[in-house]
């Protein structure tokens, strides 16, 4: 399995840092993060700032890389690591909820062998059009956007980042609820999709925001509406599809990124209520939550309760559309 290691990026100001009790009893080499994607994305630049900050509290602290099978390489391994503390890891809706459906369940179980901590951040996705696209076929509205499906079936494409991706999941569960054909694209990676959406080689996609937000802006993309039940501080004038006309039937539409901290299962009670309040106090600073916004991503602490029901909430939603699409970890 692919492995990427950046082991020795130590946070730690000095080798002196006092250390919690359960850091001591493991040698003092501080705690791990394990962030279970390659450097360079989303989860990764929430993980560093959030590591310079919380190690004034939890002590040394560093990231590291395991990559492999979109995120169930790193799952799995802090999934079979001691719940002395020491290991902890940054996920996201798609290692929790989704790849379970798609191959990784011979790894780890989403809900056993995980002690949920605290939600960190949620990402929007944007139900976008192409500009020429929209212009031709006079779309300026999720309600448009129906109507010439429904009276060209087969005539639009989607793009998506890959088969059992949020943005994947979000238009086939878009096409169920309005019961429309809209044939799929996928692409290797959300930058390969933002090209093709730009370039009109395909129609629509579901992009998450920080991918998107500055081909909005510049009206390349015409956003349609966001993926969430809350709309975006980034496109406050961009309606919700839960918003949208009752015949639609999309109420209650709830597809996006998030991101939460989890240990391995069986962690002291004490352990994870002092790494939850660390990591919120984190989260509400000034200066992480501006760097936050600049990834687009909503800071959003929560309690360990509150990440292990939206973990559940998220494997009933996904597992009939996963199943049904017949993805598979590659």
């Amino acid at each position: 399995m692919p492995r990427t290691v950046n082991r020795r990026s130590l946070l730690a100001a000095t080798a002196s840092t006092a250390l919690p009790a359960w850091a001591q009893q493991a040698g003092g080499q501080g705690i791990r993060l394990v962030v279970p994607f390659s450097p360079g994305g989303v989860i990764d630049a929430l993980a560093r700032p959030l590591a310079d900050h919380v190690q004034e509290r939890l002590g040394p602290l560093y990231v590291d890389n395991i990559a492999g099978l979109r995120g169930s390489t790193g799952a799995a391994f802090v999934a079979k690591a001691q719940p002395d503390g020491n290991t902890l890891l940054i996920s996201s809706v798609v290692t929790q909820a989704i790849n379970p459906w798609i191959g990784a369940a011979s790894l780890y179980d989403p809900v056993r062998d995980f002690t949920p901590i605290s939600l960190l951040a949620r990402i929007t996705n944007v139900l976008v059009v192409n500009r020429e696209t929209a212009r031709r076929a006079r779309i300026t509205s999720v309600a448009a956007l129906v109507e010439y499906a429904l009276n060209h079936p087969g005539r639009l494409t989607y793009a998506s980042p890959g088969i059992g991706t949020t943005s994947h999941l979000a238009a086939e569960m878009f096409k169920e609820r309005t019961r429309t054909q809209i044939n799929h694209q996928p692409y290797a990676g959300v930058n390969a999709v933002s090209k093709a959406l730009l370039s009109g080689e395909v129609d629509i996609g579901f992009q998450n925001l920080s991918s998107s937000a500055a081909d909005i802006r510049s009206g390349r993309l015409k956003a349609l509406a966001v993926s969430g039940l809350s709309r975006s501080i980034d496109l406050p004038d961009v309606p919700t599809l839960n918003e949208s006309p009752s015949n639609l039937r999309l109420a209650g539409f709830d597809v996006g990124i998030w991101i939460g901290l989890f240990g391995p299962a069986r962690m002291a009670r004490d352990q994870v209520m002092r790494i939850n309040a660390a990591f919120g106090d984190a989260l509400n600073s000034p200066v992480l939550r501006e760097k936050l916004r600049a990834l687009k991503a909503e800071p959003s602490p929560s309690t360990p309760e509150q990440l292990a029901a939206l973990v559940r909430t998220d494997l009933a939603r996904y597992q009939p559309l996963a199943k049904r699409e017949r993805a598979q970890l590659e």
